[in-house]
C-alpha cells in the first residue's frame, strides 16, 4: 500500500472514536463528515458575524421579532442547530444561556424551551443535546431534564468531582475541556508535560477511568483542544469534538495512531468513590484551584458573549424596524 492509499488520521480515530464537530461553520461541518456537532455562544457569536451566516439572523429577526430579545436569541442558537443537523447524521448540542448556570430552576425551563422549538420544527429530541454548565445548580437541571427524556451535555468540566455529580445526576454526556486546563497549568508557571503526562489528558483519562470502574453511563467527549497530540492520547473515548483547524490537520497527516482508551490496563489504578452531595461537591470544586477557577472564567466568557450576540440580535431588530 502507498502513502495516497493510507487512511488520514482523522479516518483512522474515527475507527476508535466518535467524532464530532466543535463549529457553527457549516462549510467545515460538511468538509470533515464529523458524527455529531456542538456550538457554545462563542462559536455562534463568530459565525453570525459572518456574511454568509447573517440571512439565518435576519430571517430570525423577521419571524420573531414579537418574542422579544430573549425569544430571538432562543430561535436562533434553534436556527443554527437546525442547519447543522442537516449536515450530521447524529446530535447537535445547544447551550442554554450561560447567566443561568447558578439558577436550577430557570436552567430547567431554558431546557424545555429550546427543545420544544427543535420538536416543533420536527427535530425528534434524540438528536438534540442540551448544553448545561456542570455548576451544581446545572447538574441538578440535569437531573430533571433527563428524567423528563431531554439529554444533556454537562460542559465547562474541568474535574473528577463535577465529572462524577454529572454521572450520579443520569447526564448523558459530559465535555471535560483539555486545552484551557493546560492553559491554567502553563500560567501558574508549573512544567506541562505532553503527550501521555499532559495535565488535560490525563484528567480526562482519570474521568473515564471512574467512569467505568463504577459502570457510570454517562458519555465522556474530550474537548477544547490546543493541538492533535491531545486529540490522539484520547483515542478511543466515546466521543472527541475538536476545531476545524484540528480536524484539518488530522485530515492532512496519514501517520499511524493507536487506540489510547478502551484498554483493560486502564482499570488497574483504583478510583475510589466520590461522595455526591452539595456539600462535599462544592469543597471538592472550592479546593480543586485550576477547576474553580476555568469553571467561573468560562462562565464569564460565555457570559459575555451572549451579551454581544445579544446586542447583535437588537441592533438587527432595531434596523429592520427603522428604530
Amino acid at each position: 500500500m502507498n502513502q495516497l492509499d493510507q487512511p488520514s488520521q482523522l479516518e483512522q480515530l474515527k475507527q476508535y472514536t466518535t467524532v464530532v464537530a466543535d463549529t457553527g461553520d457549516f462549510q467545515a461541518i460538511k468538509a470533515f463528515a464529523p458524527q455529531d456537532a456542538t456550538t457554545n455562544p462563542s462559536l455562534i457569536l463568530k459565525a453570525v458575524q459572518q456574511d454568509e451566516y447573517r440571512p439565518l439572523l435576519n430571517r430570525v429577526v423577521r419571524d420573531h421579532r414579537s418574542t422579544g430579545a430573549d425569544g430571538m436569541a432562543d430561535r436562533l442558537l434553534v436556527a443554527f442547530g437546525l442547519e447543522i443537523l442537516k449536515l450530521v447524521p447524529g446530535r447537535v448540542s445547544t447551550e442554554i444561556d450561560a447567566r443561568l448556570s447558578f439558577d436550577t430552576e430557570a436552567s430547567i425551563a431554558k431546557g424545555r424551551a429550546l427543545i420544544a422549538l427543535y420538536e416543533a420544527a420536527g427535530v425528534p429530541r434524540e438528536r438534540v443535546l442540551i448544553k448545561i454548565a456542570a455548576t451544581w445548580e446545572g447538574i441538578a437541571a440535569a437531573r430533571v431534564l433527563q428524567r423528563e427524556g431531554i439529554f444533556c451535555n454537562m460542559t465547562l468540566l474541568f474535574s473528577l468531582a463535577q465529572a462524577a455529580a454529572c454521572a450520579e445526576a443520569g447526564a448523558s454526556l459530559i465535555s471535560p475541556f483539555v486545552g484551557r486546563i493546560v492553559d491554567w497549568h502553563k500560567k501558574s508557571g508549573a512544567s506541562v508535560g505532553v503527550g501521555a503526562d499532559d495535565p488535560g489528558v490525563q484528567s480526562v483519562r482519570a474521568i473515564v477511568r471512574y467512569y467505568r470502574q463504577h459502570g457510570m453511563r454517562t458519555e465522556v467527549m474530550g474537548a477544547s483542544f490546543r493541538n492533535t497530540s491531545q486529540i490522539l492520547e484520547l483515542a478511543g473515548c466515546d466521543l472527541l469534538t475538536i476545531s476545524p483547524n484540528l480536524l484539518a490537520e488530522l485530515a492532512a497527516s496519514t501517520a499511524p495512531i493507536e487506540r489510547k482508551l478502551g484498554l483493560a490496563a486502564e482499570l488497574a489504578e483504583p478510583a475510589p468513590p466520590l461522595l455526591q452531595d452539595e456539600p462535599h461537591f462544592r469543597l471538592m470544586l472550592n479546593n480543586d484551584a485550576m477547576a474553580s477557577e476555568k469553571l467561573a472564567e468560562g462562565i464569564r466568557a460565555f457570559c459575555v458573549d451572549t451579551a454581544l450576540l445579544d446586542g447583535l440580535i437588537a441592533a438587527q431588530a432595531d434596523g429592520a424596524t427603522g428604530g
